[in-house]
């Protein structure tokens, strides 16, 4: 079952793409944009998290850190990072294999991946906004600014 808002947002600390170890904890005091995706290198993430790069000034004028998680090992996500050109830290979830995503209750365990999972947290760790997108459907990210933009307001 996936967290609704209103709930906290469950710690994780998780190695990014240069093994650097990110924690929720560690973002706290200003918002964080909590992005799950499938994997690395595939058509609808790779589309996804391009927009993110190329719009990520909407989050980051507005105070929000975004990070992104997968199930992928830290390898995948450095030369995913250094392809796309990605800004924002990609964080594997590698091992345990989905425990993160296990607990945003976004973890598809017949495939073995993340599903598409969105979370706005505010700068208290209270979830704020979420959405769950299944695989194969790609997110519309206006929810998205449009949460930051009530966080702002």
């Amino acid at each position: 079952m996936s967290l609704s808002v209103g709930d906290t947002a469950p710690e994780f600390s998780l190695p990014d793409q240069d093994k650097q170890v990110v924690s929720l904890e560690g973002l706290r005091g200003a918002p964080v944009l909590v992005v799950f995706y499938p994997f690395a290198f595939s058509g609808i993430c790779t589309g996804e998290l391009c927009q993110l790069r190329d719009e990520l000034a909407t989050y980051t004028e507005a105070g929000v850190q975004v990070v992104a998680i997968s199930t992928d090992p830290v390898f995948s996500l450095k030369a995913f990072r250094a392809q796309e050109g990605f800004d924002f830290p990609l964080l594997s979830d590698f091992w345990p294999h989905g425990a993160t995503a296990q607990t945003y209750g976004v973890f598809n365990d017949k495939a073995g991946m993340a599903l598409r999972g969105t979370f706005l947290v505010d700068a208290g760790g209270t979830i704020v906004f979420t959405e769950v997108n299944q695989p194969g459907d790609a997110r519309a990210q206006a929810g998205w600014k449009d949460a930051v933009g009530r966080l702002a307001a």
